[in-house]
């Protein structure tokens, strides 16, 4: 089992984008004595360091001491901020409580109509559970476990049901088409709803180019998402839905020698159904194309794939901030807590309701589990409460990926005295941090951190939000900040 994790972890690593993490403070980080001084302590000093940070917009932070739940000092404590990734810590707390460390999710393949002679007399279905982990490999092991139980021919249809959780086709409607962190989201989801894109130079001078759903171990191409190379420069990519295939069109231009991403799906169902046909053909079972199923019959069991515990992809979750984890684990939550969401918006909705019941975080209004809509807010107050409450139930912190100290050039301090496990939340021109921290003394406090300039994100047109001028320079500013907030409470409070 522990190798069958790792794998699956390791498998995520290489799909999910990286996102900036913390940059260099403004000055370098060093462990310095408990003193009293306008910069170091009390609330004149929080709002010095504040004011010193030049940041256009909002900043506000709450601090506490995670054995007492004492907030310590706080500015702005009950103004609400986009979140960003920082809400992934409340889906975190949401599915542990509903669903449970160890919950496992199920993609099954069924049959109609009986199996006789190794023949399904009826449909055959892939079933999906709403895994948000599964890939390819998992795929070609049903279609090898099919051939095992002796299936060589199906005499009806080959259906894909998706229906256990709402159709939705993008997380944010206001995200760049191709950006692989907003695909779409359905009850079944393939290598995180992404399909690999490649291109390469061809001796004939143009580019030779691939649609796939590359693994380490397979890489079988799709017929459901589409790529054409057209004569221009910008906009680099387009895209558009033409009869359930996605179909994309690329600048020439902007291709140079080679390359490769993964752009997002909006045909879950399709997607994984043509990819599983391929598999199933590998293994001398001819299917026909794969057609939607409207409801899930009653149908015999002939192979099934379990996810990973919960605890494992929550950890996995955070650590690599997956927006389709945090989106398909939440929606799967209020569907077991409120019965099956009719949107996304109304998942949100129904934890951010589980919240305020739960820890009291009346000020969090949420739309969606991942943040990554930028209309979700939530209060350094209501945070750091229910990080008191989770540290005293031992449930968040040893899911939570550590967040290292930096030098004034960036570079990482080993050894440095504040230990600290939390979530970051970046959007452009919004940065968010949450979690623990540990002074030198092994005091522990609870913490959150938000800063947003909701004027400038709101100046950006749709296609420049994936890199928009200004917004890096902003973003390095307010992780500056954090480190400094971070620093001052182990001077302060930490000794």
């Amino acid at each position: 089992m522990t190798s069958r994790r790792m794998f699956l972890l390791s498998g995520l690593a290489a799909l999910a984008g990286s996102s900036a993490l913390a940059n260099a403070p403004a000055v370098s980080l060093r462990p310095v004595a408990r003193r009293v001084s306008s910069l170091a302590a009390g609330s004149d000093g929080l709002k010095a360091l504040l004011a010193r940070a030049k940041l256009t917009g909002h900043a506000v932070c709450a601090v506490a001491d995670v054995k007492t739940g004492q907030v310590l000092e706080s500015s702005g404590g009950a103004e609400a901020l986009p979140p960003a990734s920082v809400a992934k810590a409340l889906t975190a707390l949401y599915a542990l409580d509903v669903l449970g460390a160890d919950h496992r999710f199920e993609t099954r393949i069924l049959a109609t109509g009986g199996v006789a002679g190794g023949v399904v007399k009826g449909d055959l279905i892939l079933a999906g559970g709403g895994d948000p982990m599964l890939n390819t490999d998992h795929l070609a092991l049903l279609a090898k476990a099919l051939k095992t139980a002796g299936v060589r021919e199906v005499r009806g249809r080959f259906l894909v049901w998706e229906g256990a959780l709402p159709a939705i086709r993008t997380i944010d409607p206001g995200q760049p088409d191709h950006v692989g962190y907003s695909p779409a989201v359905s009850g079944i989801a393939l290598n995180f709803n992404r399909v690999h894109f490649e291109w390469k130079r061809a001796s004939s001078g143009g580019w030779a180019i691939t649609m796939d759903a590359r693994t380490e171990k397979y890489r079988p191409e799709v017929a459901t998402a589409r790529m054409k190379i057209e004569s221009r420069a910008v906009p680099v990519y387009t895209y558009a839905d033409r009869g359930g295939v996605d179909q994309w069109t690329v600048a020439s231009k902007a291709l140079g020698k080679g390359g490769a991403r993964w752009l997002p799906v909006r045909n879950p169902g399709a997607y994984a159904g043509d990819v599983f046909r391929t598999l199933a053909r590998s293994n001398g079972i001819a299917l026909p194309k794969a057609r939607t199923a409207k409801s899930l019959p009653e149908a015999q069991l002939l192979a099934q794939h379990h996810s990973p515990p919960m605890d494992v992809m929550l950890k996995a979750m955070l650590k690599y901030s997956n927006n389709l984890m945090a989106e398909m684990i939440g929606m799967a939550a209020t569907a077991r807590r409120a019965g099956r969401p009719a949107s996304l918006k109304a998942s949100a909705a129904e934890m951010s309701r589980w919240a305020a019941g739960t820890y009291g975080m009346s000020g969090t209004k949420l739309v969606d589990h991942s943040g990554l809509g930028d209309a979700s807010r939530m209060t350094p107050g209501d945070l750091t409460g229910a990080l008191v409450a989770a540290y005293k139930a031992g449930h968040l912190k040893p899911l939570l990926k550590r967040f290292p100290m930096r030098d004034a050039k960036g570079r990482i301090l080993k050894g440095h005295p504040i230990q600290v496990a939390a979530k970051t939340g970046t959007l452009n021109f919004v940065s968010g941090l949450g979690g623990f921290m540990t002074a030198a003394d092994g005091t522990e406090l609870a913490f959150a951190i938000f800063t947003a300039d909701q004027k400038a994100r709101a100046r950006i047109p749709r296609a420049q939000r994936e890199r928009p001028q200004g917004a890096r320079s902003w973003n390095r500013r307010a992780k500056q900040l954090q480190q400094q907030l971070i620093e001052r409470w182990g001077a302060v409070y930490g000794s």
